[in-house]
Formats: structure tokens, sequence, C-alpha cells
């Protein structure tokens, strides 16, 4: 009886199994799945019902069923020959899924493939051969991609799509082969100890011979230059962007990306560079424009590294473009752009600047231009000589923005040690601050004194005004920022003197707007600043026994005498920075017995104490009658003694006003201008106009007016003249030439001898707490203690000084 096999055999007229779809035959024992029995084509199995079958059978040329019975177990092929057939099968389908083109199927289902592998694997051993065979397929489909890649019309951004494509099927098939291949991969290159995996043998291939291939890097190039050239002169997305995410994203897969990252930095830097050239070179160029620029590029460059790149490119492709734009232009921009911005009060601004040279490693630069700036606006405030009034006001509104500037712009984050909270503050650079401190140092030493003069007389405006509705921390926050200039002048010894003198006279005018906030800021002062500030102390105490002594005074008095109107205060004058006048104004009769009785007084209880009257300081409260009414004035002492004499006569002239109050003409002039010439004109001057001259007459202005019933007249002596000041400073000079002399003298009595530079050296660190002298002035003060024989000169070495004894 024929079998299946011997029928495969037939001649070619015969038609019975032509529809036939062979498979591969794989013994049950050794197969991966056990062959099944095949079932009879009839129910019968009798001889009789087979002779039937085989007498009605049709013809070979009929049409119809071929009803063929198959019996008995199918041959078996020799071993090596099976192994060759399934071999071959294997082959032809790894050849069919390497095949883009191809549109022929698959000749065996995937598990087939699959069992055919662990057949030749397991059974046959022949893994080697396997591995040998995907290879083989693998280098001829990879050639033909590239192929198809090189001789492609496409080009430029078109060309991405046809790459990505390709990338897409062939890890597609990649994929597929790895699958049905599983037991190449897990059994045949563990057991042989091979590293390469499938997968790793065909990316491997592909990486090599597409994504690095010379030809084919230069048309993925070509593509990529072309997409971000259009997309930085659009200044929008490329319509094929999305193909450019997609190549990167097959690049990672490969490990290629590096490759394209190199060449994609390598066009930032390019491109950027060239603008940063173009701009800082160009006729009109302009710092701020360029710092627009360049936010709006890096911007921009971060928003498609985050669309398009992988995480851990972002910071690298930020800082090719900062380097492009920024490197060579630090110092340009900081020289030119900051100042522009400081004047403009440009927080944003500022905050940019510093955050890019930060990136770029230019702070030092952008230091050093704040520097300049900063000294530069102290120094021009500092020496307007005609707005000096205004000196400490702008210099604190130019200092609190420098503050904020420093705090909100020239600031780092600090993120938060505490673990519950994710809060970002900004801690200010210390190097900004150190260059804040000592460019307003430097500033300040444009105009020797004067900042410190200016500074004590703004605290003396402020202890006038007091609070005026703002709060007690507000009033003291106002004084704490004018103490902070008073940090930056090496001037220690003016401040405290003009301070103590405009102290002097708030509290001897009773000018001053709350004791406690005097005696809080001596506390400050004192502590904070300078020891010596404790002679305010003894004011206050000065002040105390006065009110106690004219309190004595006024009760050994009857209750309608004059005297109970006197208040005086003895002022111990080691503690008060006044002079004794060497000549007054002379008091009407009545003001002078009053004087003279309080004085006998105090020299009956005082024995030995000397009595200087000045009564530049003193006050009187007049009553005046005007047309309008009456009022009550609270004027100056010189003020009252000049107006007193109105009641005598209604106009008197210059001379005659000089000749009975016997005032210095400059101390007269000033008083008559504050009751004639200013804002409440008690006065009339004539001719009018606003100087005092010796030919000028004076009458009473009966017609004078004032809402208010006590009326205030601003006293000049009660403030700081010209001439005053002069005198003032005169006083520190000199005080100042008895400080060098003491520390010099005191150096050389302790080191013997000294050359003049260690003097000079040691000299300065001596006083600095007061002031920092001018190294002339040592030079001069050396001169004179040589001169009076304190010191003397080494007579081989001219340089050495010797103390004398």
């Amino acid at each position: 009886m024929s079998n299946v096999f011997s029928l495969l055999t037939l001649p070619t007229t015969s038609s019975a199994f032509s529809a036939l779809r062979t498979t591969a035959a794989v013994d049950e024992s050794q197969s991966a799945s056990p062959l099944h029995k095949v079932p009879r084509l009839d129910t019968d199995s009798d001889s009789g019902s087979a002779s039937r079958r085989h007498r009605d059978a049709p013809t070979a040329s009929a049409k119809g069923v071929v009803l063929v019975r198959i019996t008995g177990e199918p041959p078996q092929l020799p071993l090596e020959k099976r192994n060759d057939v399934l071999s071959n099968q294997l082959r032809r389908c790894i050849r069919l899924m390497l095949t883009r083109e191809s549109a022929d199927a698959l000749p065996l289902t995937y598990e087939r493939i699959y069992a055919i592998c662990r057949y030749v694997v397991c059974e046959a051993r022949d893994g080697e051969g396997l591995m040998m065979t995907l290879k083989l397929e693998l280098e001829q489909c990879v050639g033909r991609l590239r192929g198809s890649l090189l001789d492609g019309a496409a080009s430029g951004v078109s060309w991405i799509a046809e790459i990505v494509e390709a990338c897409a099927w062939f890890e597609k098939q990649t994929n597929l082969l790895e699958s049905v291949l599983t037991y190449l991969d897990r059994v045949h290159m563990s057991k042989e100890k091979i590293a390469q995996s499938v997968r790793g043998l065909a990316f491997g291939l592909f990486s090599s011979q597409i994504l690095l291939y010379s030809p084919i890097v230069n048309k993925m190039n070509d593509g990529i230059k072309k997409w971000i050239d259009w997309e930085r002169e659009n200044r929008k997305p490329h319509e094929q962007q999305a193909r450019v995410a997609d190549l990167i994203g097959h690049l990672q897969i490969h490990n290629c990306y590096q490759t394209f990252e190199s060449y994609y930095l390598e066009l930032i830097t390019g491109y950027y560079s060239a603008e940063s050239e173009k701009l800082a070179t160009s006729v009109d160029k302009d710092a701020l424009y360029f710092l627009n620029y360049c936010t709006s590029c890096i911007d921009e460059e971060v928003t498609r590294s985050k669309e398009l790149l992988p995480r851990s490119s972002w910071n690298i492709v930020l800082e090719a473009v900062e380097r492009a734009l920024l490197t060579q232009r630090v110092q340009w921009l900081a020289k030119e752009g900051l100042p522009k911005l400081l004047n403009n009060k440009d927080m944003e601004g500022l905050s940019t600047i510093y955050h890019l040279s930060f990136r770029v490693n230019g702070l030092k630069e952008l230091n050093v231009q704040f520097k300049i700036y900063v000294e530069s606006m102290v120094r021009s405030i500092v020496q307007d000589s005609a707005r000096d009034e205004e000196m400490v006001d702008r210099l604190l509104e130019f200092k609190a923005f420098a503050d904020r500037a420093l705090h909100r712009a020239f600031a780092d984050p600090v993120v938060s040690a505490a673990p519950s909270t994710s809060d970002v503050k900004k801690q200010p650079n210390k190097d900004f601050g150190y260059a804040l401190i000592d460019a307003f140092t430097v500033g300040f030493k444009a105009r020797r004194n004067k900042p410190a003069e200016m500074i004590a007389k703004h605290i003396d405006r402020l202890m006038r005004k007091g609070q005026r509705g703002a709060s007690d921390a507000e009033f003291e926050a106002q004084l704490d920022a004018v103490l902070a200039l008073y940090r930056f002048t090496d001037d220690k010894d003016v401040f405290r003197t003009f301070y103590h003198r405009a102290l002097a006279k708030r509290l001897l005018l009773e000018r001053s707007a709350s004791d406690d906030f005097e005696l809080a800021m001596l506390k400050k002062l004192k502590e904070q600043y300078d020891p010596e500030f404790s002679m305010g102390d003894h004011m206050f105490n000065d002040l105390i026994l006065s009110r106690e002594t004219i309190k004595e005074h006024h009760s050994r008095l009857s209750e309608k005498s004059d005297g109970q109107k006197l208040n005086v205060m003895i002022l111990q004058q080691s503690f008060w920075p006044f002079s004794p006048r060497k000549t007054d104004i002379d008091l009407p009769l009545k003001m002078q017995v009053e004087i003279d009785n309080f004085a006998n007084f105090y020299k009956k209880k005082h024995q030995g104490h000397k009595l200087d009257w000045d009564h530049g300081l003193g006050t009187a409260n007049l009553r005046a009658n005007f047309k309008g009414g009456e009022k009550e004035l609270s004027v100056s002492l010189y003020q009252a003694v000049i107006l007193l004499l109105f009641n005598e006569t209604t106009r008197t002239s210059f001379a005659d006003i000089k000749a009975n109050t016997r005032m210095e003409n400059e101390e007269l002039r000033r008083t008559l201008q504050s009751l004639a010439c200013g804002k409440k004109k008690v006065l009339k001057k004539l001719p009018p106009g606003r100087d005092v001259d010796d030919q000028d007459v004076f009458e009473f202005n009966d017609t004078f007016t004032d809402p208010r019933p006590k009326v205030h007249i601003n006293s000049i002596q009660a403030k700081e003249t010209p001439e005053e000041s002069k005198r003032t400073q005169t006083y520190i000079e000199g005080d100042r030439k008895h400080y060098l002399d003491a520390a010099i003298v005191r150096i050389m009595k302790a080191r013997k001898q000294l050359m003049y530079e260690q003097l000079k050296t040691e000299t300065i660190e001596a006083v600095k707490k007061h002031f920092v002298p001018e190294v002339s002035n040592i030079k001069q003060r050396i001169e004179s203690l040589v001169e009076q024989e304190y010191l003397r000169r080494d007579e081989e070495e001219t340089n050495m000084y010797i103390y004398v004894a």
C-alpha cells in the first residue's frame, strides 16, 4: 500500500495533492510538540469497503474529491538530513522577516519557528550555525537598508522621515526575531557565555553600518541643520519637528544619541557665537538689547530642548547657548548694561544679568562694575554741595535701592533646611555685599567731614519732627537707616561733635519730640558705635539738676514776682559742646535783674562755681497786640530783645537796634531776617528785600495775622549756621591735632624708637576709631613734636625717630 511520502513523488500528470501545503515533519519524540495520530479519511476499515472505494474512485482526469487512506508510520529521514531541512526552513523565515520589500508570507507560523529554533539549539546542538545564519541575514538586511537610504531622492528635513521609518521597521523586526529566537538568546548564548544577544547583534550592525556610517551621518546632519536653521529663522516649530523627536528617540535606543548631541551642540555654538559677535560689534550695538536677545534665545532653546531632547541634555544645551552668547561679552555687558539697568532700577533685568554672569563665571567682572557704579553715585551725591541739605535723603534713597538689588537681584537661591517645607529663599551674594560697603566708604571720602556732618544734622531733623504718625518701629527703622550711613564714614569725631551740638540745642530749646527716643538713640550710639556718646547722659543729668535748682529758687520768691517766669539751665562746661561767649547782648533791665537775682542765689548755694551766661540759646514767650487780635509769640531770646525795643517806638533803624542790643553784626542780621524776611513777618523792612543792610529801617507790622493763637517764629540761631559750622570744623581740626600728638607720644614712649613708616601705621591704628587721618597731617604732627623736643631724629638714619624722655 502506498504511503503519503511516496504519493508526494507522483508523476506530474497527477493533481491529487496540488493544493497540499507541506509543513515540517518532526518526530514525536523530538518535536517541541508531540505529533498527533492522523485520523482516517473514511470510517470503513475492512478490505471490502476499501475495494469498493478504490473501484468507485474517479480517474486521475476526472473532477471531484480524491479520498486517500494513509496507513502505517511515516518513514524516518536521516538525522543529518532532517537538521538541514529544518535549518533551511528557519533561514528562509529569518530572511523573509528581514526583507522590507518582500510581499511573501512566512511559510511557517511563529509558533513553528519558535519550535524549530528550540530543536536546532537544544536537540541538534547547532546554535552556532544558527547564530552565523542570523548574522549573515542581518548584514544583508542592513546593507539593503543602507543602500535604500543613500539612493533615495529625499534630502534635508524630508530625508529624516525616511531614516525614522527605517529605524522603526528594523526595531520592530528585531523585536520579532528576539521573540521567535528566544532559545538562541537564553540557551545557546548563555551556555557559550556569549555576551552579545540577538538584539545586541542586530542593533550593533544597524548602528555601525547605518547610524554611524559617514555618508548616512552626513545626510542626517544636513537634515538636522536645515531643520534647526528653519526654526531659528521663523521662530516657530517646523512641521517635521515630530520626526526629529522620533529620530532622537531611535538614536537613544541604538546608543548613538551622543553623535547627534555633539553635532547639535556644535550647531548651537557656531550659530550663537556668530550672533553674539554680530550684535556686540555692530555700529548701533546696545547692551540692553543684547541682554534681552540672550534671554529670548536661551528661553527658546530651553523650550526646544524640553520638547525634543532627553532630560540629561537640558543643562548641557543651556550651558552651550550661554557660553556661546556670553563668554566673550561679559565684560562689555557688565560695563555697558549694568549701569543702565541700575539707572532704570530694573530688578528683573539685574537678576537676569546676575544669573547669566554667574553661569559663565562672569560674576567677578559684574561685581567690579557694580562697585564702580555705586562708588560713582555716592561720590556724585556727596560732592554736590549745592544740594547738601538733600544729601542724606538722597543717600538713603540710593542705599535702599542698592539693598533691594542686593537681596532680590544679586542673590542666590537657598533651599530651606526644614524637610517639611519646599520654600526657596534668596541669600545675597557676599562679594556684592562687601563691594557695596567698600563703594559707600570710598564714596564718602570724596568729601571729608561733610557726610558725617550732614548725617548728624539729618538725625537732628528727625528728632525734632518726631514720629509724625509713624509707629515706634517705623520711626526706629528710619533712625537705623541713617545710622547705617554713619558706619561708612571715617570721620566719627565729626559726627559725634555735630550730634552733641544738635542734641544740646534740642534739649536746651526744648525742640526734641521725645526724650525716650533721645535716650534710646544715645544708648544705641554708645553701645554699638562709640563709648564717648556717654556725654549725652551727663546732659540729661544736668537738665534734671537744673529743674530742681530753679524750682528751689522759685520757692524763695513771691508768687507775683517776675522771677517766677525765669527758667535757667545750669550746664557743666565739660559735658556741653559750647564755648563761653566773650561778649553777649544787653538784656532789658527787668530781665537782667532777675538773672542777677538767680546768680546770687546759685553762688550762695554753690560757692566756688562760676556762671557764664549764653543768651544765644535762650527762648522767650511774648504777648503781642496786632489789629487782628492778641497773639503769643514763641521766639528766641535774641528775637525777644529786638521785639521789646518796639514797645518804645514803632520804627527804628538797623544802627539803633545794634546800639541798644550790642549784638554782633552777623548775629543781628540773621535775627532781623527771621523777624522781617521770613514767612511770619512781625516786622517790616524798608526797603523790602531778603538781605539786611546797615541802612535798613524796621517797623512793627501791626497787620500781621495768623490763624493760631500761639505763633512760633523760627530762629536762624536755632540752626547750624554756615559760620557756626565752620567754627565747629575748626574746633574738630584742633582736637584732631591733640589726638594725633597724644597717640604719637604714647606710641613712642612705649617703643622708644621707630621708623617713620612704622610710626605712621601705628598712629593710624591708634586713632581710627575717631577718624582716619591723612598722611600729611601725621607727618606735620611728627615734625611739630620734634620741634617741641618730644622726639628727635637719629643722627645716621633720618627716617628713624627716637623718644626723648
